[in-house]
Order: C-alpha cells, then sequence, then structure tokens
C-alpha cells in the first residue's frame, strides 16, 4: 500500500475499523504514519485486530474502543479518551454499518430502525461531535462509507439502500455547510468487495459476479482503503461533496 505523506502524525477515528473494509484502512492509516483509533462493536473484537495490528508492528501507534455508537454519551467519552491517547481528530472514517437483505413483507418497524439507527443517526452522531474539534483547528476531513446501491438500489433489504441514500444526502449538504470551516465531507461508494461474507460464496457464484465487472474481478477491502486515505489526505484538497465509486466500472 502507497504511502500518502500528508496523512502522516494525523489523529484518524475509523469506526467498523476490526474487519473487511475498515480493517484495511486502518493498516493503510498506519503504514502512512497516522495514529489511529480503532472502533469496533465488541471488546474479543477489537483485541483480536490490535493483535493483528501489533503482530505486523509492534511500535504502530493504535488505540482500539467499542464504545455504542448511538450513545452520545459514550462517544463524547471516545473522544475524550482518544485526544487523551493519541490527540484531538483530523480525520473521521464513519465505517461502520450493517447490510440488509429482508423482503418488506418481513419488516417490522424495529427492524427498519436498527437498520437506520447505525447506517445514518451513529454516522451523523460521529460527524456532529467531531466538526467542532476540526472546526477549532481549521481543518478536517470526512469520509464516508456509501455503496454503489446508493445509487440504483437492490432487490430487497429496502432498509440499507435507503440508509445509503441517506448517507449520500448527508455527505453533500455538509460538504456544503462545512467547506468554510476547512472540513471537507467526502463518500466512497464500494462496489462487490471481497470481505468474509463473501469469501464463503461457492466460487462460480463469486466469478458470475466478477464477470458482470468491466475489470473482471471484485473488489479488494484495500481498494475501498486506498480512496479513503485519498479522500482524507491533502492530495484531495479541493474534493469536497464527492461520492467517489470504486467498483470496477460496475455502476454506469
Amino acid at each position: 500500500m502507497e504511502k500518502i505523506a500528508s496523512l502522516k502524525h494525523k489523529v484518524v477515528i475509523i469506526t467498523g475499523g476490526t474487519r473487511g473494509i475498515g480493517f484495511a484502512a486502518v493498516q493503510g492509516f498506519l503504514r502512512s504514519g497516522a495514529k489511529v483509533a480503532m472502533l469496533g462493536s465488541r471488546k474479543e473484537t477489537v483485541d483480536h485486530a490490535l493483535d493483528l495490528l501489533k503482530k505486523e508492528n509492534p511500535n504502530y501507534p493504535v488505540q482500539g474502543y467499542y464504545p455504542d455508537l448511538n450513545s452520545e454519551q459514550e462517544v463524547q467519552h471516545l473522544l475524550e479518551e482518544v485526544e487523551k491517547d493519541l490527540g484531538s481528530v483530523d480525520i473521521l472514517i464513519n465505517n461502520a454499518g450493517i447490510s440488509d437483505a429482508k423482503s418488506i413483507y418481513e419488516y417490522d418497524d424495529e427492524h427498519f430502525s436498527k437498520v437506520m439507527q447505525l447506517n445514518v443517526d451513529a454516522v451523523f452522531r460521529m460527524i456532529r461531535m467531531c466538526a467542532p474539534i476540526m472546526k477549532k483547528k481549521g481543518k478536517g476531513a470526512i469520509v464516508n462509507t456509501s455503496s454503489m446501491v446508493s445509487l440504483y438500489a437492490q432487490r430487497s433489504g429496502s432498509a440499507y439502500p435507503t440508509s445509503k441514500f441517506a448517507i449520500n444526502g448527508l455527505t453533500k449538504s455538509l460538504a456544503r455547510e462545512l467547506g468554510k470551516d476547512g472540513i471537507r465531507v467526502n463518500a466512497v461508494a464500494p462496489g462487490i468487495i471481497e470481505t468474509d461474507m463473501v469469501k464463503e460464496l461457492d466460487e462460480r457464484i463469486i466469478q458470475a459476479m466478477a464477470s458482470q465487472i468491466p475489470l473482471q474481478r471484485i473488489g479488494q477491502p484495500e481498494d475501498i482503503a486506498h480512496a479513503m486515505m485519498y479522500l482524507a489526505s491533502d492530495m484531495a484538497s479541493f474534493v469536497n461533496g464527492a461520492i467517489l465509486s470504486v467498483d470496477g466500472g460496475f455502476v454506469g
């Protein structure tokens, strides 16, 4: 993974950072010299991810946390802990989220709300509470994880594309609002990525998915991590409000 000089010594918070795309992003920012607050949903997953990182480089400046992102009090405590451990936040990567595949006939209000709470409410909360810190510095970068289904939806699990459509709207709106404070807000829209869930599929299914992509392969977590790092870096200093598709050309 290429190092990006402007990320060195930056304090980065990455939600959903213990596996898949989030873990690849944690590795990428650390390899570029950033200090990373890696967030996960449970202590066990955070500890496991930390062990992997320390085996790669015992001197990595990384700390693990597992707050409830739907609790304002816990997020406030998190930011205080991050500042004490690493410094005040420069970059926020909102990657935590859950997918969904339920039919509308199987939905209830509670399930729909559960998806929206993590995929939208928690993202808004993290931005709302990090933005004042970045404003004081006069500079900051926020990167949200959207999805290719935010651009054309999917056949079932309507809560998921709905949440990602909302992320696109939040990204574009806050880019306009926060730009004057030196804070850029962008999003990455991943395509089909080789996460743990995809790896469990039959090889024939994977090949069938790859055949629909112009580049004739499915994406790797590092492909998305690279895009996140670019948008967070000074290389993207005039990029604001973008929804960057990283899908091999799947969405035309």
